[in-house]
């Protein structure tokens, strides 16, 4: 038995017809980039797990709402940053339930980690990824929706039902 080797646009349509063998491909391929995502989110991998797991569950659910770029050059790209979003809307989410409180201003001023990184010192990723999992949960959150995700200060206070965020990181 010959296996074909499909195109991603195929895998995408197998998924919206809801194909067992497209869903397992696209789970294979896309686990460590959503992996990636959530391990911004949470520190705890087997919680990690579980939200990639319930990102697949929501991706596969609404395959289908997915509007493809008119460009099929850029499908994939433009795939990777709608289900990043989810990804990070359902860590969100599960931070939210888990009723943690979000304020940012509880802190004293001497609670506030403060890491001067020089720009000539040679950080690698996962140097950066263990200096945000230091902070606490509240900083972690803002940092990444405000610094990776690209949210401004009022859609994170709007999204986390919080007040207005005010700048943590200098």
């Amino acid at each position: 038995m010959v296996k074909k080797i499909l195109s991603f646009e195929e895998i995408l349509k197998g998924c919206v017809k809801n194909d067992n063998g497209c869903k397992e491909m696209m789970y294979k391929s896309f686990y460590g980039y959503l992996m990636g995502i959530i391990l911004r989110y949470t520190k705890n991998p087997s919680d990690s797990e579980e939200l990639v797991n319930d990102t697949f569950i929501k991706i596969f659910k609404h395959v289908g709402t997915f509007k493809p770029p008119k460009n099929p050059e850029e499908l994939q790209r433009s795939f990777k940053g709608w289900i990043a979003q989810i990804a990070s809307r359902t860590a969100i989410d599960k931070l939210r339930s888990s009723k943690i409180q979000f304020y940012v201003d509880d802190l004293a001023e001497h609670e506030h980690p403060v890491t001067h990184v020089s720009v000539a010192s040679e950080l690698h990723v996962n140097d950066i990824l263990n200096l945000l999992n230091h902070l606490p949960d509240t900083q972690r959150l803002v940092f990444n929706l405000y610094e990776i995700e690209g949210f401004a200060h009022d859609e994170i206070s709007k999204m986390l039902n919080i007040p207005r965020v005010r700048a943590v990181f200098i």
